[in-house]
């Protein structure tokens, strides 16, 4: 058999195409129906084999991964722009409808996550990162403890241009090059990055755009990654952290996600966590879900409480 020939196994166990398609497709994609997912696993899965890489029968000398929520807290500059969104939100959802309140939503809660980041990031005046997000401090803290093991880091964020100006603030705290790959990076300087990187002697720590870099990149050399901001969708988080735990690494992966507590990051968070099936929700509709909750129920999801700000 060529490479570009395909055989065809088992025809007629789905029934042809038209009927495919009114039976489980359509179902499954358009109104999530469990039966049908059902029906589907049902079939299907005798002919199914799904090797895991963290099967030690498979894969015997891959290392753990250790993964961990980190809490951090928002300063009183971060609580105040955060309520101030939350507040805005909130009365221009009561009074929209449709896709206007929707896209209300959708573009606070993009704000309520930069407020979480840093006051600049949210701001966007380019003012001076330091000690200005529990957050940042956090990263910091990290970062320095693993760079003094001699370890190095991972670190992704959903926001390029955030990541420029928390580049050079890195390099300034840390005293070290950091690499930054973003969508913008041509593919010879993106190449010569990832080489570096996984160099003996290279850069110890690399700050990746979560949609640049969460895949189709081998970087065994790190073993710690931290996610500074939350995608809230596991499939997405999941294949970023693998560009380090992925066949050849040496070292156990320490996975960090920082989650400012007292917001919609940890409310959120807790969810996933909780609710396996909006967890499998998100991976096909994103955020959708949270503009179709009522006002009461979105308030409830990001009013900010009184643990937010650290004592």
């Amino acid at each position: 058999m060529g490479p570009d020939e395909t055989v065809e196994l088992n025809p007629g166990l789905l029934g042809p195409a038209a009927t495919f398609k009114r039976c489980y497709a359509t179902p499954i994609e358009r109104w999530r129906d469990p039966h049908a997912t059902e029906r589907l696993r049902q079939a299907t899965g005798p002919f199914i084999l799904r090797r895991l890489k963290t099967d030690k029968e498979i894969i015997s000398d891959l290392p753990e991964k250790i993964e961990m929520r980190v809490d951090c807290h928002l300063t009183k500059e971060q609580a105040s722009l955060y309520q101030a969104v939350v507040d805005e939100m909130l009365a221009k959802a009561a009074r929209a409808t449709g896709i206007e309140r929707s896209g209300v939503i959708l573009a606070a809660l993009m704000k309520l996550k930069q407020a979480c980041n840093h006051p600049a990031h949210l701001l966007k005046d380019r003012s001076d990162l330091n000690g200005r997000s529990g957050k940042l401090a956090r990263l910091e803290e990290i970062l320095t403890e693993a760079l003094s093991e001699g370890d190095r880091a991972l670190c992704f964020t959903q926001f390029a241009e955030f990541g420029h100006i928390l580049r050079g603030h890195l390099q300034d705290r840390l005293g070290r090059e950091v690499l930054f790959l973003h969508g913008g990076t041509p593919k010879s300087a993106r190449d010569e990055m990832v080489q570096r990187f996984q160099a003996l002697e290279g850069p110890a720590v690399f700050l990746l755009s979560l949609k640049a870099g969460g895949t189709g990149l081998n970087l065994t050399a790190a073993n710690h990654v931290i996610h500074f901001d939350r995608w809230w969708n596991p499939a997405v988080e999941n294949q970023a952290t693998d560009r380090a735990f992925r066949i050849g690494q040496k070292k156990n992966v320490q996975v960090r996600k920082l989650t400012c507590v007292g917001t919609l990051e940890e409310r959120i968070d807790t969810l996933i966590t909780q609710k396996k099936d909006l967890a499998d929700r998100i991976v096909g509709t994103g955020e959708a879900w949270i503009t179709e909750l009522d006002t009461a129920q979105l308030r409830e999801l990001v009013t900010l409480s009184a643990d937010a700000v650290a004592n």
